[in-house]
């Protein structure tokens, strides 16, 4: 089976761990497969499958290529119905039923499907409650999103927006706080307060936070740099600035 180019790319999740947490996040899968010999491998992936119902086919190795183009899919590929975005409020809803301040991140237009990958896996081990992205100019759930996330994607709900400045006010009425991250912001990231109901703005990889989204942050805040470069790959900031918070919210 080759891959249908009108297909919605959204449901192809490639690689053994994005596959095996979509199976054990209860992801409704239609079809499984693996490539020719790999079966001893993958067997508790197949395992995990046969026990939910779901469909195995042993294939060749290149019609999985074929299926993916570009994607290490580590001989599995599982072919699922499309991510279901979260609404803003639920990523609230979540904070309160685990009786925790909201801790979200917003990412305004993250172009690279890999810094995604890099920034949900970040964001599930440290408690986010949420990520929300706009539905223009910014890459969504893809496989190749899933595979990077090793499997974060499962986990950490994603809401879709169409204008994250009329988004962020409401966040606002909300009792949220809203950082942004700038090279020119007056605060160093260690001495602010993150200690609060909080949302984090992270900038596109290139031009940053774009001029409204910054003007809507209630503080910005940099990461002190010392070497010749004045920036940090996109995930990488996210991920200090997630620790970071981690670090206050624990008292550290």
């Amino acid at each position: 089976m080759e891959r249908n180019k009108q297909q919605d790319p959204n449901e192809w999740i490639a690689g053994k761990h994005p596959v095996l947490e979509a199976l054990r996040a209860g992801r409704e899968i239609n079809k499984i497969w693996v490539a020719e010999g790999s079966q001893k491998g993958l067997s508790h992936i197949v395992g995990e499958a046969r026990k939910a119902g779901i469909v195995v086919q042993a294939v060749d190795r290149r019609k999985l290529d074929q299926m993916v183009p570009g994607a290490a899919h580590q001989g599995v590929i599982a072919q699922a119905a499309p991510y279901r975005y979260a609404e803003v409020e639920e990523l609230l809803d979540l904070a309160r039923a685990r009786g925790e301040a909201p801790f979200l991140l917003i990412l305004d237009e993250i172009e690279d499907p890999h810094n995604l990958g890099s920034i949900l896996r970040t964001a599930e081990c440290t408690g986010v409650h949420g990520v929300i992205i706009p539905k223009r100019r910014s890459v969504g759930l893809t496989a190749t999103v899933s595979k990077t996330s090793a499997g974060a994607a499962e986990y950490v709900p994603v809401a879709r927006v169409t204008n994250l400045a009329q988004t962020m006010e409401r966040l606002k009425e909300a009792g949220i706080w809203i950082a942004g991250t700038d090279v020119a912001a007056g605060q160093d990231v260690y001495r602010a307060d993150f200690n609060v109901p909080l949302a984090v703005v992270i900038g596109n990889e290139n031009k940053g936070i774009g001029r409204l989204v910054k003007q809507k942050c209630d503080f910005l805040v940099r990461l002190p740099m010392f070497g010749r470069l004045n920036s940090l790959n996109a995930s990488v900031a996210a991920g200090v600035l997630m620790y970071e918070v981690v670090r206050q919210r624990r008292g550290g």
